[in-house]
C-alpha cells in the first residue's frame, strides 16, 4: 500500500510537473539535476562526476539554445532511498529539464521510475549494470557497460596463454555481470572457471578469498571490484604472495581507476585490463580534457567517471540545442542517436538501445616518465553491450 500511495502521488506530482511547461520557459533557466554520491564510502566516484560536469560547463558556457544552465548538484550519499527521494524533489520542485549522474546502479534502478513516471530524461554518468537502460525508456547511458569490456578482456585471455582463471568479484549488479559474461566468453573460448567468489559490497576483507584462490593455482585471477577499493585489492593480492606463486592479475578496468593508480605502487605494474576509457589514451582532444582536469582540480586525474560526466554533459548540452530548450520526450530524442569524438575516443548513443557504443582498450599498467598508467595495448572498435544482444 505504501508503495502505491508513494507512486500515485508521483504521478501526480508528475503531471504538475509537466503541466508546468510555460513557466519553464518564462525563468529562461535550463536545469540539470545532478545526483551523485559526494560523501560516503564512494565519494570519489561523486568528486569525479561533478568535477567534469563543472569542467564541462567553464569550457562550453552556461547558456545553451537562449536559455542559461543550472546545474544543480545534490549529494546522495550512495543510498537508493536518498537518490530517489533527491530525485522527486528535483523534478516536482525544481522543475528540472534532466536527472543526470548516478554512480553506482542501485542508485540508477532506483532512479528510473521517477524517469519514466514524469517523461523527464536521465543520463547514467557512471553505473555500467547492462540492465539500467532498460528500466526506463528516458535512460541514457554515457558511461559503460561491463559486459563490453569483459568480453573482451576474455578473449584476449584466451589468446594470451590463459587457460585456467579463478573469477573474484564484488557481490552486487556490476560484479554479477562481470562474472557472468567474463565466464560465459572465457569458457566458450576454451577456458576452465576453476572456482567463483563473490566479496560483500561494503567493507570488504578481500584476504580470506586471495588466500583461497592462491590455493586453487590458476594461471591468471580474474577480478572486479568498485572504483576505490582496487587499492586495498592490490596491497592484498601481493601480501598474500599471488604474484610469487605466478598468478597474474587480470580485471574489468575499474581495478586500476586512473584516480588512485599512483598510489598502488608497483605492485601494479603488468596488471591487464580492459576498459573504455584511459587517461593515457593517445589522441589530442584527450590530452587537453587530462590537463585542463587536472589544472581545475589540484592535478587530479580524471577517470572513467570523470569521462563518462563530462560526455553526459555533452550529449544534454547538443540536445538542449537540437530540441530549442525543451525537455521531456523531445530532449531524450534528441540525445539518441548523437555521435562524436570524446576524450575515450569515437562513440555514439544507440538510437534503439540509449546506450553507449565505442572503443573498448585492453591496457597493462606500466611506469612512464616516473608514473603509473593504463597504457593501450589493444584496441577493439565500436563495442556494443553484449549484454543487449544475447
Amino acid at each position: 500500500m505504501h508503495k502505491r500511495h508513494f507512486l500515485a502521488g508521483l504521478s501526480c506530482a508528475a503531471a504538475m510537473a509537466l503541466s508546468a511547461g510555460p513557466a519553464l520557459a518564462q525563468d529562461n533557466v535550463f536545469k540539470i539535476g545532478l545526483i551523485a554520491p559526494l560523501t560516503g564510502p564512494f565519494a570519489s566516484t561523486g568528486k569525479q562526476i561533478e568535477a567534469a560536469a563543472r569542467l564541462y560547463m567553464a569550457q562550453h558556457g552556461d547558456t545553451v539554445a537562449g536559455r542559461k544552465v543550472q546545474l544543480i548538484v545534490k549529494d546522495d550519499t550512495g543510498v537508493p532511498d536518498v537518490t530517489k527521494r533527491i530525485a522527486q524533489e528535483l523534478v516536482v520542485g525544481d522543475k528540472v529539464h534532466v536527472l543526470a549522474g548516478f554512480g553506482l546502479t542501485p542508485l540508477a534502478m532506483a532512479t528510473a521510475p521517477i524517469a519514466t513516471q514524469a517523461k523527464t530524461p536521465m543520463v547514467v554518468m557512471a553505473a555500467a549494470t547492462s540492465i539500467i537502460t532498460e528500466a526506463s525508456p528516458f535512460i541514457v547511458r554515457t558511461s559503460f557497460t561491463v559486459p563490453q569490456v569483459v568480453t573482451v578482456l576474455a578473449d584476449w585471455a584466451s589468446k594470451n596463454n590463459i587457460k585456467r582463471v579463478v573469477s573474484l568479484v564484488t557481490d552486487y549488479a556490476p560484479g554479477i555481470d562481470s562474472e557472468k559474461f567474463f565466464n560465459q566468453r572465457f569458457q566458450a573460448n576454451g577456458g576452465v572457471v576453476v572456482e567463483t567468489l563473490r566479496v560483500p559490497l561494503r567493507s570488504p576483507d578481500f584476504a580470506p578469498f586471495l588466500q583461497k584462490v592462491r590455493d586453487a593455482k590458476p594461471d591468471a585471477l580474474f577480478t572486479f571490484v568498485p572504483s576505490g577499493q582496487g587499492s586495498v585489492l592490490m596491497k592484498q593480492f601481493t601480501e598474500r604472495g599471488l604474484d610469487k606463486a605466478g598468478i597474474r592479475m587480470i580485471a574489468e578496468g575499474s581495478v586500476t581507476d586512473d584516480d588512485i593508480l599512483n598510489s598502488m605502487g608497483d605492485a601494479a605494474v603488468g596488471v591487464v585490463t580492459a576498459h573504455h576509457y584511459s587517461a593515457h589514451h593517445k589522441s589530442d582532444l584527450n590530452r587537453k580534457f587530462v590537463d585542463a582536469f587536472g589544472k581545475a582540480n589540484a592535478g587530479q586525474r580524471p577517470n572513467f567517471m570523470g569521462v563518462g560526466a563530462y560526455d553526459g554533459m555533452r550529449v544534454i548540452y547538443e540536445a538542449a540545442k537540437a530540441s530549442k530548450g525543451q525537455g521531456g520526450e523531445a530532449l531524450l530524442n534528441a540525445m539518441k542517436g548523437q555521435t562524436f569524438e570524446s576524450p575515450r575516443g569515437p562513440m555514439t548513443i544507440d538510437a534503439q538501445t540509449r546506450d553507449v557504443v565505442h572503443n573498448v582498450y585492453v591496457r597493462r599498467v606500466d611506469r612512464v616518465d616516473g608514473q603509473l598508467w593504463n597504457v593501450e595495448i589493444q584496441t577493439t572498435t565500436d563495442v556494443k553491450d553484449i549484454g543487449k544482444t544475447r
